[in-house]
């Protein structure tokens, strides 16, 4: 006689597990499709950034370049891309919560 601790809910939380993971793959690819604008100096610079927080696109308006003042630019280029990125962050967070009930999930 094999010992089964349980009965069968071992089984049952591995094909909720395997579940999981299959939806958390799946939104990952439709992340990878979603972009997340953001723009510092009221739009003189904005960025566009996908769903694995890769920098997709980069806008500079012509009166943000000055060339006595490059520092200003790189500091809206760096605000913008920062914004981007935590959007982008903020965005894969909340598509998780929804898959795992705001459960906190090490690795994931």
């Amino acid at each position: 006689m094999i010992f089964n601790p349980g009965g069968g809910s071992m089984s049952k939380m591995m094909k909720q597990a395997k579940k999981v993971q299959e939806k958390i793959a799946k939104m990952q690819e439709e992340l990878e499709k979603r972009e997340i604008e953001a723009s510092a100096g009221g739009g003189a610079v904005s960025v566009v950034v996908n769903g694995k927080q890769q920098l997709v696109q980069i806008k500079i308006k012509p009166e943000a370049v000055d060339p006595d003042d490059v520092e200003m630019l790189e500091d809206l280029i760096t605000a913008a891309v920062n914004e981007g990125i935590k959007k982008s962050q903020d965005m894969v967070s909340e598509e998780m919560a929804k898959i795992t009930g705001g459960l906190n999930i090490p690795g994931l």
